[in-house]
């Protein structure tokens, strides 16, 4: 089996969400209660739960009698136990994102339930295009910043691919507003979401190109 490759900087991502800030989680708040919204609907009681995070003391509140693991490239999670899984604004970080679904599949005992909350293709669109246009026009290069986040068809073709009976996949949109790009960056930085590539440039960005990058934004 081929080896997947290493998108993601393991020690970097944990040390950003070692800094990240309980009051900066508001979409780890907006996903536990759109789980919940789910659940209901769902109309099941279920009694051992595994949560797949990068944040347990949160999601360990939200559910205390859950299993939680961290989003590593092996789940610590045991075949045929759970009758609910939850994966939660991780998948962007995966090396291998069908490889961690399959895990979750193989730990589903049979009927269980899978629910995933994945950011969406277009999230941090306009950062992502301001950052490249700024780097283009002050360095000449063009380096990776914003994790990659697939659209809904592609999430849901990795559904079908990692084996899951009756998949789907929709879309939340969320809006959310801020005065300029530099208080979003910091708010990214406060989420535990700041660049935990591989392949970044891990030398400070120029202040130019970060100005270019705000006038573009």
């Amino acid at each position: 089996m081929d080896t997947p490759p290493n998108i993601t900087d393991r020690t970097a991502l944990t040390h950003h969400r070692d800094r990240a800030l309980p009051d900066a989680l508001f979409l780890h708040d907006v996903v536990a209660d759109e789980f919940q919204e789910r659940l209901i609907e769902v109309n099941r009681t279920f009694t051992k739960i595994a949560i797949v995070t990068g944040f347990p003391e949160f999601w360990a509140a939200k559910y205390p009698d859950a299993t939680i693991v961290g989003d590593d490239d092996t789940l610590a999670l045991e075949v045929e136990t759970y009758d609910l899984v939850l994966h939660t604004l991780a998948l962007h970080w995966a090396n291998d994102p069908v490889g961690q679904l399959v895990q979750c599949r193989r730990a589903l005992k049979p009927d269980g339930l899978f629910l995933a909350a994945s950011f969406g293709g277009q999230t941090l669109n306009e950062l992502r295009t301001s950052l490249a246009e700024a780097e283009i026009a002050v360095t000449g290069g063009l380096s990776p910043r914003i994790a990659p986040m697939g659209e809904i068809r592609d999430l849901g073709g990795l559904l079908q691919r990692a084996g899951f009976a009756l998949p789907v996949a929709d879309g939340t949109p969320l809006q959310v507003s801020y005065a300029n790009a530099f208080h979003l960056m910091h708010d990214l930085r406060k989420m535990g979401e700041n660049n935990a590539l591989s392949d970044r440039i891990k030398t400070f960005t120029p202040r130019n190109m970060l100005t270019e990058a705000a006038t573009i934004y």
